[in-house]
């Protein structure tokens, strides 16, 4: 056991090497960036967590070596392989991470964040990127390289010359130590014993997104890079068709009656001041709860299931819509159509991709340029999905998450009970006074497993989804009835709107009916109607403007469902299917296929969808266009917030 334990002793010297010298640059990067970290008060969080986040790249990095080297100790062949290989990868592992983490204070003063994509995308033009950092910083360049080289060197020859080669291990013990090395190595890269393993959000805690960088080290950041855009492109490679941007940018603007003396900047195609249809001498405060995972077939006033009765009074009480449609089949395409507005995409949601994680447009930027306090409460973990980091980058001032919460009335997987997250809700907008607010409250009690406090609510005889609707419909209702009675009830505005269906299937290409969600917007100002034509997602955030009485600049292309002319709907929308995406306009639906001809249908009043062989060719290039906005104006930077044209 002696002798097992002693080839790992040159491992673990090297790994402590590796944390000391990440915790030597971190402290270096908090110097020259003290003021900023000073301002939000959190140096001791960015060392604690700066510890975990090395330890998770040091179980990367040294976990499979120290899975397989038993191993290569079993017969004198494979310790004299071993010896050779392993050393050899420890010594490009050294020097890459020395390399990163040495350039991380050119990174940031060009990009004001640790390396990331752009670290290795730019790898894609050598000449250009050579020539350019041999010009700004050639003494750098040289000197890290040479120093990289040498590291490398040293660790791998150190390593080569280990004693320990010359040791051997029995079969028993290299059977007996795998599985514990196994289990320590995924612990390290976990770090927690939370169903999710920790992730780059969870050290977002302020609204400085370098900030938030500091408790990070660079190598992680580009490994956890190159795995969200590897992800991405999985998806990126589904191709719709082609169009010109000039095609493009025409058919968006038509589409959102935007004329060119509208337009607040030339770079950006969709900038421009939103009147508000109700004028207000103070703004009202706006709150969005979203709803997770409910569609339209659970909700008794949609003809669904009778499991909302909570909801179900809103038909009565306020602006009711009877035809809205999902963007997406995940939280996070909820989140992304209701707080930026953008239409879906088959590549990641912006809330996962590394270019929008700061300066692009949400309707939380727009509202803290006007004054507001913003906040996102949520009952779980913030950092899941990457909605920590995403909305502390683009105009949330406070996160709260199930680490917020003390003595909760019920704790799930999915953290606390709605109960609890409405209870603090309440509570947080009771404090604000006379102060504008704005605030995204999203539940998450409707969850599977769909487990929930006992005796609130009747077991459903369709099974635990539906209990958990129900529950989490009653939590709703509690909270409502308690803002009616409040001082803020008057002055506020209420979105409640599922973030998806459930489950979505069907035999079809896209079963559009199955991303039919419910929606209602509620409040002391509100005139009861209901909407019965088809709207968007992406419609919510301008009629939310308007009706808060807020005239403002956005980049937006949805539709003000407060105006005349969209009345009785907004008269289109989208939705994403795998590597599908429907354009779905009045009786017909485009649906747009990777690499395949555009197929038309027309849809029947029981959801049925007839082919039309002929197609529609302008309702073709309309979905076509839509379809190619959102990545094109995430590429070329045309949806960010603009603080300058704030309207006031």
């Amino acid at each position: 056991m002696i002798r097992f334990s002693q080839i790992f002793e040159r491992l673990g010297v090297l790994l402590l090497a590796y944390l000391a010298a990440l915790s030597i640059s971190r402290l270096v990067l908090i110097a020259m960036y003290f003021d900023r970290v000073a301002a939000t008060s959190g140096l001791g969080f960015i060392l604690a967590q700066g510890v975990r986040f090395d330890i998770i790249l040091a179980g990367l990095v040294f976990g499979p070596v120290a899975l397989f080297k038993p191993w290569f100790h079993l017969t004198a062949l494979l310790r004299e392989i071993g010896r050779w290989l392993i050393p050899a990868y420890l010594g490009i592992m050294t020097a890459l991470a020395f390399f990163i983490e040495a350039s991380t204070s050119a990174f940031v003063t060009e990009f004001d964040t640790r390396p990331n994509y752009l670290f290795v995308e730019y790898l894609q033009y050598p000449d250009e990127v050579f020539a350019t950092v041999v010009g700004d910083q050639p003494i750098s360049l040289a000197v890290f390289t040479i120093i990289a080289a040498l590291l490398g060197l040293f660790a791998a020859r150190w390593m080569h010359r280990d004693p320990a080669w010359k040791m051997s291990v029995s079969p028993l013990a290299c059977v007996a130590g795998t599985p514990l090395i196994a289990v320590l190595a995924v612990a390290m890269v976990r770090s927690t014993l939370d169903h999710r393993p920790v992730n780059a959000s969870v050290a977002a805690f302020s609204q400085d997104s370098l900030v938030n960088q500091l408790p990070l080290n660079s190598p992680y950041t580009v490994i956890y890079a190159l795995y969200e855009r590897q992800r991405d492109a999985e998806r990126n490679r589904i191709r719709y068709g082609d169009m010109p941007a000039d095609e493009i940018v025409d058919v968006i603007q038509a589409e959102a009656g935007i004329e060119p003396g509208d337009l607040l900047q030339a770079t950006s195609p969709t900038l421009r001041v939103q009147n508000a249809t109700e004028e207000r001498d103070r703004p009202l405060n706006l709150v969005i709860v979203l709803e997770e995972s409910i569609g339209a077939k659970h909700v008794g006033s949609l003809g669904g299931y009778d499991l909302t009765p909570e909801f179900d009074k809103l038909a009565d009480e306020g602006i009711f819509f009877e035809r809205l449609y999902a963007t997406g089949m995940r939280s996070v395409r909820g989140i992304e159509a209701v707080l930026t507005c953008i239409t879906p995409r088959a590549q990641l949601s912006v809330v996962k991709l590394t270019e929008t994680q700061r300066d692009f447009f949400t309707l939380a930027s727009l509202l803290n340029g006007h004054g507001y306090r913003t906040s996102f409460i949520y009952g779980g973990e913030s950092h899941f999905d990457n909605m920590r980091q995403f909305f502390l980058g683009n105009g949330f001032e406070t996160v709260v998450d199930q680490d917020d919460y003390e003595d909760p009335v019920f704790e799930g997987t999915w953290g606390v009970s709605d109960e609890d997250l409405f209870a603090r809700a309440h509570e947080t907008f009771s404090q604000y006074g006379d102060e504008p607010f704005f605030s995204l409250v999203f539940t998450s009690s409707n969850h599977s497993p769909f487990e929930i406090p006992e005796n609130r609510v009747e077991p459903s005889e369709y099974g635990p989804r539906e209990t958990a609707i129900r529950y989490a419909d009653y939590a709703l209702g509690q909270f409502l009835d308690a803002a009616r009675e409040s001082d803020y009830w008057d002055n506020t505005v209420f979105l409640v709107v599922a973030d998806h269906s459930v489950r979505i299937h069907g035999a079809q290409l896209v079963p559009v009916e199955e991303f039919r969600i419910p929606g209602a917007i509620v409040g002391g100002s509100i005139e009861p109607r209901r909407i019965p034509g088809i709207t968007s997602q992406v419609d919510l955030l301008p009629s939310l403007l308007s009706l808060i009485g807020l005239s403002a600049a956005h980049p937006c292309i949805g539709r003000d469902v407060t105006r005349p002319e969209y009345a009785n709907g907004a008269g289109r929308a989208f939705m994403q299917f795998h590597e599908l995406q429907a354009y779905l306009e009045e009786d017909r639906a485009v649906v747009l296929r990777h690499d395949l001809p555009a197929e038309v249908f027309e849809l029947g009043s029981d959801g049925e969808k007839t082919p039309i062989p002929a197609g529609d060719p302008e309702l073709e290039r309309k979905a076509l266009a839509y379809a190619l906005w959102g990545p094109m104006a995430i590429r070329e930077k045309l949806y960010v917030y603009a603080p300058d044209s704030v309207v006031r």
